[in-house]
């Protein structure tokens, strides 16, 4: 008979897994040491040093374009126009998004420096723009020299505007005249500082330089008609020489006339703010380059009204209103010619022919 199972049962010593797996859960937790070896070869040092090189010149930095267009525009509606000139001059970029937001640009410097001098310095209207209708009698010959005396009788430091161009009504052509002014006012200035005299032209003559100078200041008003940013730029140096003009004759302890009251913080603002208080009114227009010694702030098309304490300026329908009256006197006096002819005696047919001959 058979023994019992248990007596032959053998039992196996433990694995060394088991074993380990005891011994481990005993033992504190391990502590991972392992870190990189250095590297002290050459050829790793100079390819570690291609490596950060190609790193850095893909890098992306932070441009200005980055910035969404509303802050873009905003700074740059906080700079002075010559600042803006400067800046679209950097590359093809900046120049093409100033002159796409040009109107933008210009609409928030007038409004945040120069509110004041655009009002009394407004564009002249080009002719494209006025009613077709009154085309030919802007242009009526008669006209042209018996009221306006373009061609008679011109200032020297003004030349005359192409009526092909721009509307020759009353208001456009103060408007032209005066932003011609304030454009050789600027150009005067230095010598105004320096105390250097301008140089006189005799009647009847006509040098070269006040020819090409005169051309030069029309081109800048012209191009100020298309583009609002050069506009802007004609204000700023105006408001530039009237603070010259205010702080040169302050200095001049004999001069006691009146004039605008301008701090050292109104002319570091360089806005027009200060325009805004009461002061002697510009009721004369400088026909004459000699009118620059004595002028300090001219801003023409404004009138101060005591009774609220501040300045009244030229309504801006004040255009349209001289549009009507052109019409109207274009009209009056086709009915007199028409009569004029009708009442000159009929020619023969020989007087006629001796008049053709």
């Amino acid at each position: 008979m058979p023994p019992p199972l248990d007596e032959y049962y053998i039992t196996s010593p433990p694995r060394r897994a088991a074993i380990r797996k005891e011994r481990t859960t005993e033992d504190e937790p391990l502590v991972d040491t392992t870190a990189a070896l250095p590297l002290r070869s050459k050829r790793t040092e100079r390819k570690q040093k291609k490596r950060h090189q190609k790193a850095a010149a893909t890098k992306q930095y932070a441009t200005l374009w980055d910035l969404p267009s509303e802050l873009i525009l905003e700074i740059l509606s906080l700079l002075r126009p010559s600042d803006i000139f400067k800046l679209s001059r950097v590359n093809h970029g900046l120049r093409n998004f100033i002159n796409q937001e040009e109107a933008q640009i210009a609409n928030t410097v007038i409004s945040r420096r120069y509110s004041i001098l655009a009002q009394c310095f407004p564009l002249p209207v080009l002719l494209e723009n006025v009613d077709k209708e009154a085309h030919e009698a802007l242009l009526d010959d008669e006209r042209q020299v018996k009221h306006l005396h373009i061609h008679k009788k011109p200032y020297q430091h003004v030349k005359p505007p192409d009526p092909n161009l721009i509307c020759t009504c009353l208001t456009c052509m103060l408007a032209w005249n005066n932003l011609c002014v304030i454009v050789d006012f600027a150009y005067w200035q230095g010598n105004l500082e320096k105390g250097e005299p301008i140089p006189m032209i005799p009647r009847g003559k006509f040098p070269t330089w006040n020819k090409n100078l005169t051309e030069r200041n029309a081109r800048v008003v012209e191009t100020a008609l298309h583009d609002p940013l050069w506009y802007i730029r004609i204000l700023e140096e105006h408001l530039k020489g009237t603070v010259g003009s205010i702080r040169r004759h302050t200095k001049n302890t004999g001069n006691k006339r009146r004039r605008f009251r301008m701090t050292a913080e109104d002319a570091a603002a360089e806005t027009d703010s200060f325009l805004e208080r009461s002061g002697p009114p510009s009721l004369d227009f400088p026909f004459h380059r000699d009118n620059y010694y004595m002028l300090e702030a001219y801003l023409p098309n404004r009138g101060w009204n005591s009774e609220v304490g501040e300045w009244r300026y030229m309504p801006s329908t004040q255009h349209e209103r001289d549009v009507e009256f052109v019409k109207a006197w274009a009209k009056r006096r086709q009915g007199e010619r028409k009569k004029e002819g009708a009442n000159e005696p009929r020619k023969t047919e020989g007087e006629e022919v001796k008049s053709v001959s």
